[in-house]
C-alpha cells in the first residue's frame, strides 16, 4: 500500500499531544517513523514523547533549540529537521501533521488506499473539525484543498514543488499545495475521513479576530485576487466570529494592499492561482444559472 513517515513540529504542545500520539500508535496501518521535532519547548512536550517514544520503535525524537515565540519560518526549520532524518528511512509518502489532532484508528489506511486508487494524487487529507465553544465544528474547505495540519504528500509530489518554503506570514501548506496543482497533481480532501483538532488553528497565540485578520493579510500575501477574496468572506461569514470574521480578514486583506506587502509567491504561481479562482467562479454561476 505504500510506506508512509509522518513529521510533527511541536512546541509547547503538554495539551494535545498525547491525543495525537494514541492516535498514532493505534494505526492499522503504522508509519515508518514518526518523527516529533521538539522545537524548543518549556513544558512537558519531551517527556510526553519520550515516555511513548520508549514503548514504540517507530516514534522518533529530536530536539531543537531555537529562539523567540512561534512563528511560521520556526515552523518550517523544524519540519525540515525532521525531514534531514526522514531520509534515513524508506518512504513513498511523507505526511505533515500538527501535535493537537486526533483521528480513527484506519485514518492512515484508508488515506493511503485514496493514493493507490488515483496516481495522479499528490496530496491528500481527511476533513478536519476544530473544537470551538465546546463542540468539533467542520472547517469549511474545498475538496481540492488539504487543511496543512493534516497533509500527506505523494513523496515525488512533495519533492516536485520543493517541500515547504518559509513564508512571513505563513501559508505555507496553501503554497504547496497550489504549486502541486500548478504541476498536475490533484489535491483533495476525503469528506469520509475525520480529524480532530482540539485546539483551533491560529489559537495559540492570538484571539479569534487577531487570527482572521492575520489570515486577510496572509492570504494577499499569497496572491489571491480581491474579488474572490471577498466573496470568500461572504461566503464564510457564518463561521464564528459570525460577520465580524470576515469582517477582520477583510481588514487584513486591506492591510496588506495599503501597505504594499509583498507577495511572496512567484508571478507565475500568482497567475496560476488567479486563473484557478476565476474559473471556480465561473463554475460556480453556471450551477446557479443553469437549471
Amino acid at each position: 500500500m505504500g510506506r508512509y513517515i509522518v513529521i510533527t513540529p511541536a512546541r509547547n504542545e503538554e495539551l494535545f499531544i498525547e491525543k495525537t500520539a494514541e492516535s498514532m500508535i493505534a494505526q492499522a496501518a503504522k508509519p515508518t517513523a514518526w518523527i516529533v521535532v521538539n522545537d524548543g519547548s518549556t513544558d512537558l512536550t519531551t517527556e510526553l514523547v519520550e515516555k511513548y517514544k520508549a514503548r514504540h520503535s517507530f516514534i522518533k525524537l529530536i530536539n531543537v533549540e531555537r529562539s523567540g515565540d512561534r512563528n511560521f519560518r520556526n515552523k518550517v526549520h523544524a519540519f525540515n529537521q525532521g525531514l534531514e532524518q526522514a531520509r534515513r528511512f524508506e518512504h513513498d509518502f511523507i505526511g505533515n501533521l500538527d501535535a493537537d489532532i486526533s483521528f480513527d484508528s484506519d485514518y492512515f489506511q484508508r488515506l493511503l488506499a485514496e493514493f493507490q486508487r488515483d496516481s495522479t494524487l499528490g496530496l491528500a487529507g481527511g476533513m478536519v473539525a476544530s473544537y470551538i465553544d465546546g463542540a468539533f465544528v467542520k472547517q469549511e474547505v474545498s475538496l481540492d484543498s488539504v487543511a496543512g495540519a493534516v497533509q500527506l504528500f505523494r513523496r515525488s509530489c512533495f519533492e516536485q514543488v520543493g517541500g515547504y518554503v518559509a513564508l512571513p506570514l505563513g501559508g505555507i501548506d496553501a503554497a504547496a499545495e497550489i504549486m502541486a496543482r500548478m504541476k498536475g497533481w490533484k489535491v483533495r480532501t476525503v469528506p469520509e475521513l475525520s480529524v480532530f483538532e482540539h485546539r483551533r488553528t491560529g489559537s495559540a497565540k492570538a484571539s479569534p479576530l487577531g487570527a482572521r485578520i492575520r489570515e486577510g493579510r496572509r492570504l494577499y500575501s499569497l496572491g489571491y485576487d480581491w474579488w474572490f477574496f471577498s466573496l470568500r468572506c461572504v461566503y464564510r461569514s457564518m463561521e464564528r466570529p459570525r460577520i465580524i470574521g470576515s469582517g477582520a480578514a477583510i481588514v487584513g486583506f486591506l492591510l496588506g494592499m495599503l501597505r504594499r506587502e509583498p507577495i511572496v509567491l512567484s508571478p507565475e504561481v500568482v497567475r496560476f492561482l488567479r486563473a484557478e479562482q476565476r474559473a471556480k467562479f465561473l463554475r460556480k454561476l453556471r450551477f446557479l444559472l443553469i437549471p
